[in-house]
């Protein structure tokens, strides 16, 4: 049999040192200068392909001579690998425990491998995950495939040059800068890769098996789902996010001005239009108060707790500098806290403290910032940090003249000094909201109109109501930031990525029905006739083959599309409500499946010699892996519709996650009856008639005379190949749960091109 494990497809790596003498593993030699690791070949799989569910980068590497030069046989280059990468004692490689990895290197493997393992760690050490990689001979003595996950394309691309560098550097003793290798990949990732807002968005979709597209080679723009049951996030905004609401909410004296309509406490305050007029409102509003921009974000530009004219003055300015107007308020004693409200429920809430530093009698205010404030890892400049590093901004500026202060200034030992108010939101209280709390923030995100808003509240207690405190409502902002709620300095994460989700999948999974086709031959008719088979049930469907890129029956595109990207963009169609794509092994080889799973996996039948010789495919298992994706890809409440007559498709039936319908045009093969004795469904030809088989016993579905792509031959020429191939696609079309009439009324119809 050649059914395997999904994680042995591949097969294992040819040499074992087991094989080799003592003597043999212990002689070193000396590596030719010439020496040198080619890349031959550099591919993007963006998805699913014989290698895993996941688009990887797939190198092909020749080593040339190093293939007689395993890791024991380079002197020193175990211990030099060790100490440029001591992580790589986390790799549990081939022993399946800690040091695995480091274990063959000493025992001795050849550079490919350790190639694979240098670029997934470089990867890691930059911040970017993913574990799968895989090492395996191509065929050519010396070359071999080397596959490394790829969450982002040009990172991945950049980790596999750099490791590259690396390996050939500790064969050769030579230095190399790891730390520099690390910091140039870091940027790439910083650039490149999903900001943690979006990626915990992402990553509980994928926990909930939604899929996912990213619409950007870079930047946080995130397709959730296919075709018409698709969502778009952009960071914590989503497709639901009203550009009214947005508007207002980066209006905040309208924002206020509706909040105080609706009953929702509020500080009182106004716009105002030059430093007199914030003076004067001052002075109506009673000192202390909040200067703040009309229109800004993230809490830039904000003074609070503002006494005197020349601080209200210098304030005004400042404030004017992040917006394009300035508000003053009554201030408000206590604590920012920050609430989330995801579609009208508070997730989360943090609360927000001061920043302050200890005077030591020697350093100056501003070098006591960074050695006690901006030290602290959590701080930085990057998405991925939760807390921001202290400027030296006129909101500090004005803090410090409080208190008689520079930032040249040098407190006196034990002094406190405050350089920020609410500086810190680092502190989870989400279980202590009053839910009375809750309530007004939840009725003041419905009042902006938002789906999604972060509420800055201040009070002196979250735990009891706002009105007995007079605490209210500052603020109302539109995305936002999510890392202070996943990473909080004190207290539990919150899953406020699967809120999110949960949200925007309140009913459903984001899928529509997919059908995916491969095999040798009649792939391009079986999609013709299953994509007109939907069609006629109601469903605008999309179909991408070798005939070109349609949307129901019209042609958008002539030509070869049984492509990714075409079946990409097909899945990027909000019209689209059920997709068919054509996959073949090129495909499948040379940029992988652009689903991640689907709900019908047809293979029509496999001729091996059709594919052997392709981009290194040199035998029958081989092959057997090509086609098994498709299987692979089904989904657990989907069917396989494989070709009975076919005994390597019989082999792939324990592979598969879902059900398992064959076709043949013969009833009495041995696979149909012993799977229809295991209560499986089979269709195929009875007395001239196209039978439907189940537990319930054969239903009669419409004569071979009546449908006329029975009457042509196949393209492989023989007479009986498009009677298999309209099998295929009424085994689909039942596994979709079609109607025998829908069915029926298809392939009469159905006329070959």
């Amino acid at each position: 049999m050649l059914a395997t494990a999904r994680s042995a497809k591949t097969g294992l790596s040819r040499y074992s040192f087991h094989d080799l003498s003592p003597s043999e593993i212990a002689r070193t030699m000396t590596i030719p200068n010439e020496a040198d690791i080619k890349f031959l070949e550099i591919r993007y799989l963006n998805g699913p392909s014989i290698w895993t569910y996941r688009p990887v980068i797939e190198a092909v590497v020749d080593i040339g001579e190093l293939e007689d030069f395993p890791s024991n046989k380079i002197p020193g280059f175990y211990e030099r690998l060790k100490t440029m990468l001591p992580s790589l004692i986390e790799h549990r490689c081939s022993y399946g425990e800690r040091g695995g990895f480091l274990r063959r290197l000493e025992e001795g493997t050849w550079p490919a491998h350790i190639l694979e393992h240098v670029t997934l760690e470089l990867q890691n050490l930059a911040g970017l995950p993913g574990g799968f990689g895989k090492a395996r001979e191509a065929g050519p003595r010396g070359v071999y495939k080397v596959v490394v996950r790829a969450w982002q394309e040009d990172v991945t691309r950049a980790a596999l040059f750099e490791a590259r560098q690396l390996v050939l550097a500790a064969m050769a003793d030579q230095p190399f800068d790891v730390n520099a290798s690390i910091a140039k990949l870091a940027e790439l990732v910083d650039a490149h890769y999903l900001g943690p807002s979006t990626a915990c968005i992402v990553e509980a979709a994928d926990m909930r098996k939604i899929p996912y597209i990213r619409l950007l080679r870079s930047g946080n723009l995130v397709q959730l789902g296919h075709g018409a049951a698709l969502r778009r996030i952009w960071t914590a905004e989503t497709d639901q996010t009203s550009a009214i609401a947005v508007g207002i909410s980066h209006d905040k004296d309208l924002t206020k001005t509706l909040l105080e309509n609706c009953g929702v406490p509020v500080p009182e305050g106004r716009e105002v239009d030059s430093p007199e007029d914030a003076w004067e409102a001052a002075q109506d509003i009673g000192l202390p108060v909040c200067v703040k921009p009309l229109d800004a974000n993230h809490g830039r530009g904000v003074f609070i707790d503002i006494k005197t004219r020349e601080e209200i003055e210098k304030a005004y300015a400042a404030a004017l500098e992040e917006g394009n107007g300035v508000i003053v308020e009554r201030s408000i004693p206590g604590n920012e806290h920050r609430l989330l409200v995801i579609g009208g429920k508070l997730i989360a809430a943090n609360r927000g403290d001061a920043a302050q530093i200890t005077g030591d009698g020697k350093s100056t205010v501003r070098e006591l910032v960074e050695t006690q404030i901006n030290c602290d890892p959590r701080r930085g400049m990057s998405e991925n940090h939760p807390l921001a590093k202290i400027d030296m901004d006129p909101a500090v500026h004005i803090n410090l003249a409080r208190q008689n202060l520079t930032p040249d200034s040098i407190p006196d030992a034990g002094r406190k000094v405050l350089i920020q108010r609410n500086a810190n939101h680092e502190f989870d209280v989400t279980d202590a909201v009053h839910p009375e709390t809750a309530e007004i923030a939840a009725l003041a995100t419905r009042i902006v109109g938002l789906d999604i808003a972060g509420i800055d509240l201040v009070c002196q207690d979250i735990s009891k109501p706002l009105a007995e405190q007079g605490g209210a409502i500052v603020e109302i902002n539109a995305g936002p930031g999510l890392l202070m709620h996943l990473k909080p300095g004190v207290g539990k994460p919150r899953p406020v990525g699967q809120a999110i989700v949960d949200h925007l999948f309140a009913d459903g999974n984001g899928r529509i029905p997919v059908v995916g086709v491969t095999g040798s031959y009649g792939k391009t008719t079986v999609c013709r006739l299953v994509a007109r088979l939907l069609s006629i049930s109601g469903k605008r469907t999309g179909l991408a083959c070798s005939d070109g890129l349609f949307i129901d029956r019209r042609l958008l595109e002539k030509g070869d599309r049984a492509n990714w990207d075409a079946a990409h963009r097909t899945l990027l169609n909000r019209a689209v409500e059920a997709a068919v794509f054509e996959n073949g092994s090129d495909t499948i080889l040379e940029s992988g499946v652009a689903y991640d799973r689907c709900q019908v996996g047809v293979i029509t039948n496999i001729d091996p010699a059709r594919h052997i010789g392709r981009r290194y495919t040199n035998t029958p298992e081989q092959v057997f892996n090509i086609m098994r994706t498709q299987v692979d890809l089904v989904l657990k409440e989907g069917a396989a519709v494989l070709n009975a007559r076919e005994p390597m498709l019989i082999d792939m039936i324990p592979l598969c996650d879902g059900e398992i319908i064959l076709f043949a045009d013969d009833p009495d093969l041995a696979a149909i009856s012993a799977h229809q004795k295991h209560g499986g469904r089979a269709v195929f030809v009875r007395h001239g008639h196209i039978m439907l088989a189940d537990h319930q016993g054969e239903t009669k579905l419409v004569s071979l005379e009546d449908v006329p792509l029975c009457q042509e031959s196949g393209e492989n020429g023989q007479p009986a190949a498009q009677t298999e191939n309209v099998l295929a696609a009424v085994a689909a079309a039942w596994a979709l749960g079609l109607s025998h009439d829908v069915m029926r009324i298809g392939i009469e119809t159905f006329l070959p091109d």
